[in-house]
């Protein structure tokens, strides 16, 4: 369980980016070059751990098993951000990324670790989620985004034999939901 936790606050910790520009540390284009910068860092790990064969104890008490031999979560995480960071909307990237830092580590607490999640679960990752997103954009999008969110933490698609995990579903499902969000509003003149 302490593993748990830990794999949880790590996954929290990744709120620091956008509460840089959200608190007026830094700007936006910033907080890009950082995401880039760790998906690179994560990338160039994952590489040395998985090809060079550096196994490095901390892998241990927060990879899950099935991570050993495939990309682990965090480097999936990362790139997930960096890409939805630099390609969707501020207003939009923002409650994506917050969406996997906050709302993932909610729902894997209250989760049983199991692949299916129980239906409150998925009922907390969607309140989090559209709450989180509520902040951002009009209620529409808010609802779209937190559906997404939820259906990218619920579901995990396999594609030729690989499990979809959902640090990197999460944030690019979020984001285009919330633009088609806005772009139904704009064309139903809401």
């Amino acid at each position: 369980m302490a593993d748990e936790i830990a794999r949880r606050l790590v996954h929290a910790s990744g709120t620091g980016l956008p509460a840089l520009h959200l608190l007026e540390l830094t700007d936006w284009r910033t907080v890009q070059y950082l995401l880039v910068v760790g998906a690179a860092v994560g990338l160039a790990l994952e590489v040395i751990r998985l090809v060079v064969g550096l196994d490095w104890a901390i892998y241990d008490r927060l990879t899950r098993e099935y991570e050993q031999d495939n990309l682990a979560g965090y480097a999936l995480y990362l790139v997930s951000a960096a890409a939805v960071g630099l390609l969707a909307p501020e207003h939009v990237a923002i409650p994506a990324i917050l969406m996997l830092t906050i709302g993932d580590p909610i729902s894997g607490l209250l989760s049983s670790g199991s692949l299916t999640k129980e239906t409150y679960v998925l009922l907390a990752m969607f309140g989090v989620c559209t709450g989180i997103a509520s902040f951002f954009v009009h209620w529409v999008p808010a609802v779209l985004g937190g559906l997404a969110a939820t259906a990218a933490d619920g579901l995990k698609p396999v594609i030729w034999g690989y499990v979809l995990d959902d640090n990197l579903t999460i944030p690019p499902a979020a984001a285009v939901a919330m633009v088609a969000g806005m772009e139904l509003m704009a064309t139903l003149s809401l």
